[in-house]
């Protein structure tokens, strides 16, 4: 098994893809007002956005998206007019993460991990 995509609720899906570009993720399917489809600039996987009624009621869905250099990717999104409620900081599982928020209020965690990724020292055999 491997992992296609996560989709995520939105109520404005115009104003989705505006701030998904803004992240860096490539857009790659637009039926408006409905649905969008975005790939990620590394890797396979796709993520997308679908037309809801209402954002969903905290704390809803969190989405991680893996940085090569998650310092570096948070200045460059602030570049671009994104905020952040959270700082990159050093976790206790070993990844340093920044979080923010999306214009529906979905979490998403941007994080850099190496190889604690997948092998953290407690990872079971």
């Amino acid at each position: 098994m491997n992992l296609n995509q996560v989709t995520v609720p939105s109520t404005n899906v115009a104003r989705s893809i505006e701030f998904y570009q803004r992240v860096g993720l490539k857009l790659i399917v637009r039926d408006l007002p409905k649905y969008a489809r975005f790939e990620c600039p590394t890797g396979d996987a796709t993520f997308s956005v679908h037309l809801a009624e209402r954002a969903p009621a905290s704390p809803g869905v969190l989405v991680y998206f893996e940085c090569a250099d998650l310092d570096a990717t948070v200045a460059r999104l602030r570049g671009h007019g994104i905020s952040f409620e959270s700082e990159p900081r050093n976790q206790p599982w070993l990844w340093r993460e920044a979080t923010l928020r999306d214009p529906d209020g979905n979490a998403i965690c941007l994080f850099q991990a190496g190889v604690n990724r997948k092998n953290p020292p407690w990872r079971l055999p």
